[in-house]
């Protein structure tokens, strides 16, 4: 199943571009609603990784090997769902039904969430029978590591971010006066929580990828043209404070090998 629903989310986003579907590619359609805290379109290439450590991990529940990993079985169905719901998205945001499109995009945060957690808490002590959290990163192979937790990583993260932009676009669609705040009060607010949530995650997973996500991100809003100085200023600062995270969590890591 998940195989399928992989296949079928690679074809759609494809036809997506090639077609284009309804008329306009996913590029065309961001640009139509220019929000400030929307990245500039190279950053979106950021999918292109996304997709190519997902087929790894397609791969990888083949194998032997990685079909007996926790992390692998704690997946599941969800992933599959996963992939209809990115499918969805797609066509949703492409015929411009942004109100399902965010409805969609809550559902696919929510499935990413659920399989994150389940990735991360896959290196829980057997030994003890309990069932506390245990940092994946003292005990997980390559494998499990870079086919597995990489990916849903990335994947979450973006996903993260991509839910902010995506709940602009329907705000700026329906005129929204913003509680009589003005756009860059709005996009410093977007600007910290994303970069909030990546450092809190990182920190609770001890997950050196999730925050890069963000970083990749921030970057690109902070040299967008039209962005207020100020603003650019905070978004490199932010970018900083999660590259720091990002190596902490991977100091952290290797610590808990040691031990």
């Amino acid at each position: 199943m998940n195989t399928v629903g992989f296949i079928l989310m690679i074809a759609v986003n494809a036809l997506a571009q090639l077609l284009p579907l309804a008329g306009k590619t996913t590029g065309e359609l961001s640009d139509k609603y220019p929000v400030l805290i929307t990245p500039p379109g190279y950053v979106f290439s950021i999918w292109s990784v996304i997709y190519v450590l997902l087929a790894g991990f397609i791969v990888y529940q083949w194998t032997r090997t990685g079909a007996s990993k926790g992390s692998v079985k704690g997946i599941r169905c969800w992933f599959f769902v996963n992939t209809l719901l990115n499918a969805g998205w797609i066509v949703a945001w492409h015929y411009e039904q942004l109100a399902l499109s965010v409805l969609i995009m809550l559902l696919l945060l929510l499935t990413l969430i659920v399989i994150y957690h389940r990735v991360q808490r896959s290196g829980r002590s057997a030994a003890t029978g309990r069932g506390a959290y245990a940092p994946t990163g003292g005990t997980a192979g390559p494998g499990t590591v870079f086919l597995v937790q990489l990916p849903f990583s990335l994947y979450l993260g973006w996903i993260s971010v991509a839910t902010i932009v995506n709940v602009t676009v329907l705000l700026y669609d329906l005129d929204w006066s913003g509680f009589g705040l003005d756009d860059k009060t709005w996009l410093i607010i977007g600007l910290v929580a994303a970069a909030l949530v990546g450092i809190l995650i990182s920190w609770l997973y001890r997950d050196p990828f999730f925050g890069l996500v963000q970083a990749w991100a921030l970057s690109g809003i902070a040299i967008k043209e039209g962005i207020p100085s100020d603003a650019s200023t905070l978004s490199w600062t932010l970018v900083a404070l999660l590259l720091a995270s990002s190596l902490i969590q991977v100091w952290r890591r290797c610590r808990q090998c040691r031990l």
